[in-house]
């Protein structure tokens, strides 16, 4: 039988979408070329939170989230540099990403369900395993998270950490109340003035906190956590060439790491090494740069900045800075949860 061709109105609003659809795609795939217009690449981080990202006493950026931003530019730019930092609140963190006013956004920000969904945007990866921890008075004598039933705990508004404690609180039949505040230092303040008997977010950034404390030593982590919480990294949907550029620099950091691939010894395997996976993640061969549209030796550029993920995390996380356990954050191959996609 022979299909009868469709004319008229229908039609024409046919094409009309489809136009609309294309026009959409060409402008939200255009953010490689925007960065390259541009010259620097706009990341949204935290305000400033100690391990994640923050500004040392010269004014310099730092951080975990910090070295992703800079390990991106640099493959991407060649100079990790160039990026400009735009800090951003809980609040305002997924509105800006989702504005273009910022290309990605790595700020200790959990991957969920409606964040990959309703808000359009593209988990492009962890690069920090987590769960949402206590950080309480030591004078409390609080052992566990059902001994706070009845406190008041600072957190941060527009994140995961209030539903956690609402579904906690439900689950358990206790009462723990959060007061929110938009940033972290604000809490801190909170804190110290007596006004909340602890503070709630994700195991990393306790860290981070209890650092920021006038009297570290008076303050405990609880050993407990009550949810997941896979920090990652966000693009905005329909950019799919942009999305697999920051997807494979996260798993290239990764599979440094596994490889022995150091910030240290990078261009001299480059030069040596006869593994095919070393070869192929250092642009060798293999034209991986090819098909993101990147030169070949991006993942070289961008382990020369940052390093593998171990030195990134060592760097911010380790014993000469917070002094929190790896954990969960180790290599699939060593006990964790990190791995990385097959460069294959």
């Amino acid at each position: 039988m022979k299909l009868k061709s469709i004319s008229g109105p229908l039609a024409f609003a046919g094409v009309a979408v489809a136009a609309l659809a294309a026009a959409n795609t060409a402008q939200a795939q255009a953010t490689l070329a925007q960065i390259k217009q541009r010259g620097a690449m706009n990341c949204g981080v935290d305000t400033g939170l100690a391990g994640f990202a923050f500004k040392d006493d010269k004014g310099a950026w730092r951080g975990l989230d910090v070295d992703y931003c800079r390990a991106i530019a640099a493959a991407v730019l060649k100079d990790p540099e160039k990026v400009n930092y735009v800090p951003l609140t809980t609040k305002l963190r997924f509105t800006a990403l989702k504005a273009g006013d910022v290309d990605v956004l790595i700020r200790d920000s959990t991957l969920t369900f409606t964040r990959g969904t309703q808000l359009g945007l593209s988990l492009a990866g962890v690069n920090f395993y987590a769960g949402q921890g206590f950080m309480v008075k030591a004078s409390l004598g609080a052992k566990k998270v059902t001994d706070l039933d009845g406190a008041t705990i600072c957190t941060l508004a527009g994140a995961t950490l209030e539903l956690n404690i609402a579904d906690y609180n439900r689950a358990r039949n206790v009462k723990i109340t959060p007061l929110l505040f938009d940033k972290a230092d604000e809490a801190f303040s909170a804190l110290e003035a007596g006004r909340c008997d602890g503070y709630t977010d994700d195991t990393g950034s306790l860290a981070g906190a209890r650092s920021s404390m006038k009297k570290p030593g008076d303050w405990v982590v609880l050993g407990e956590v009550i949810s997941k919480e896979p920090l990652g990294l966000l693009t905005r949907k329909g950019d799919d060439q942009w999305t697999d550029i920051v997807t494979w620099v996260r798993n290239a950091l990764i599979t440094a790491e596994e490889l022995d691939i150091t910030q240290a010894n990078v261009e001299k395997l480059a030069k040596e090494s006869d593994n095919p996976e070393v070869r192929r993640v250092l642009g060798i061969e293999g034209d991986f740069g090819k098909m993101l549209g990147l030169d070949n030796d991006w993942a070289l550029v961008a382990l020369k900045t940052s390093g593998n993920f171990g030195e990134i995390y060592e760097r911010h996380f380790g014993a000469k800075a917070l002094g929190l356990e790896r954990g969960v954050n180790r290599l699939w191959n060593q006990g964790g949860l990190v791995y990385s996609y097959p460069f294959r």
